[in-house]
């Protein structure tokens, strides 16, 4: 609608976020009572999940994870709960009839939290939570591999998305038999 220079009707859209706050672009981008956090994540989710079903086996969103047995030492930050779950699950996607999970975040670079931060800092500090959070229960108890696919409101994605989207391109490639970069 902006490259035909068409503005956005303000008329029925209320100048108070659910929450009470000032409802602005910014405040929407970051609101989890009343922006779009979640179905900006869900989205992001199901075409990671739907890309994935077109090339992996036993695809699956929101997998429950095992339990974590009470004498297995995990490093300090793991989530230990029961009945976590992780985004996305796909055997043979880095390796034959492996399991891999990814998980979503979508971050918002104006976000205050992020306000002393470089953008390369911003997906390096939400790849490393992820991976706090994650990554030694997936290998120790799932036996699986754990990918943290971190992405900006701004279009940009962190170095592990990146590869992660790369490896699903040339699997999309060879299966279809498209070029990368038209799949890309």
């Amino acid at each position: 609608m902006l490259r035909y220079n068409l503005t956005l009707s303000t008329a029925n859209r209320s100048t108070l976020c659910i929450c009470g706050k000032q409802n602005d672009i910014n405040h929407t981008l970051i609101c989890k009572t009343g922006g779009y956090v979640s179905l900006r994540h869900n989205s992001v989710r199901d075409t990671v999940a739907e890309l994935l079903s077109s090339v992996c086996k036993d695809v699956e969103t929101e997998p429950q994870l095992l339990s974590v047995p009470p004498t297995l030492t995990l490093p300090n930050g793991t989530n230990r709960q029961d009945g976590a779950r992780l985004d996305v699950s796909a055997r043979s996607f880095w390796s034959t009839l492996d399991r891999a999970f990814v998980d979503v975040r979508v971050l918002h670079p104006q976000a205050p939290s992020n306000s002393d931060k470089s953008i390369s800092q911003m997906y390096a500090a939400h790849e490393i939570s992820k991976k706090r959070e994650y990554n030694q229960r997936v290998l120790d108890v799932e036996k699986a591999s754990f990918t943290p696919l971190v992405f900006s409101t701004t279009g940009g994605m962190a170095n592990e998305a990146s590869c992660f989207l790369k490896h699903l391109a040339e699997k999309i490639c060879m299966k279809k038999g498209q070029r990368y970069s038209d799949v890309m």
